[in-house]
């Protein structure tokens, strides 16, 4: 493990007490319907990388089983929590998304939400869901990324020299031309809030 990686792990840790009542504010006023969105794309067997404390469980249909992982042991034991709650079965891991731990073509789905821009190699954990999806899978993404707005970008630049030295959190990352480099086919993608939220469904061909 990198220390990059094993401090995102301690930020994770510290945060995940608080991590639900936060983010649920986030949702309401940033992120829209991102998780529905999110559930109603995915299918068969689905990895969820950065699972977090799980709020994308009860986003995904009966008909799926859910593998999970996250970085964080706080962040899971929550995730276990509300998959107990929610009588959802999820086998849930504690890993790496840049050194994930299952074979190659292990999956149908590999869905990922709101996490890549903490990711310290966002183009190696691209790499591992390649790695793992099946030929033909799907690949889902939501994130926050750098505004389409000139002067939102710029603000939100200023805020990363606090953020990404405290706390390893980017604002203005881009997926989408990390996604294409891998090779993936783009099915569909949609910007949000002055292009600050990005959707993306990509297909590994085959």
């Amino acid at each position: 493990m990198t220390g990059a990686t094993a401090k995102q792990r301690r930020v994770w840790d510290r945060s995940a007490p608080n991590y639900d009542r936060q983010i649920a504010v986030l949702e309401r006023i940033w992120f829209g319907d991102a998780r529905d969105w999110l559930g109603r794309r995915a299918h068969d067997r689905v990895l969820e990388v950065a699972i977090g404390t799980g709020r994308n469980l009860d986003h995904y249909t009966p008909e799926v089983t859910v593998t999970g992982v996250d970085l964080s042991p706080e962040m899971l034991a929550r995730a276990r929590r509300r998959a107990a709650d929610l009588g959802r079965a999820a086998d849930l891991h504690e890993a790496d998304a840049e050194h994930l731990p299952f074979g190659d073509a292990s999956f149908d789905t590999v869905a990922c939400a709101f996490s890549l821009c903490s990711i310290p190699n966002p183009r190696g954990a691209i790499g591992e869901m390649w790695r793992v999806l099946t030929p033909g899978g799907t690949l889902l993404l939501v994130d926050h990324i750098g505004a389409s707005s000139t002067p939102l970008h710029a603000a939100q630049w200023l805020t990363e020299r606090l953020t990404i030295p405290l706390a390893g959190e980017h604002f203005t990352r881009r997926q989408l031309p990390l996604v294409e480099a891998a090779g993936f086919e783009i099915v569909e993608t949609e910007r949000l809030k002055a292009g600050t939220i990005e959707r993306i469904q990509a297909r590994k061909p085959g």
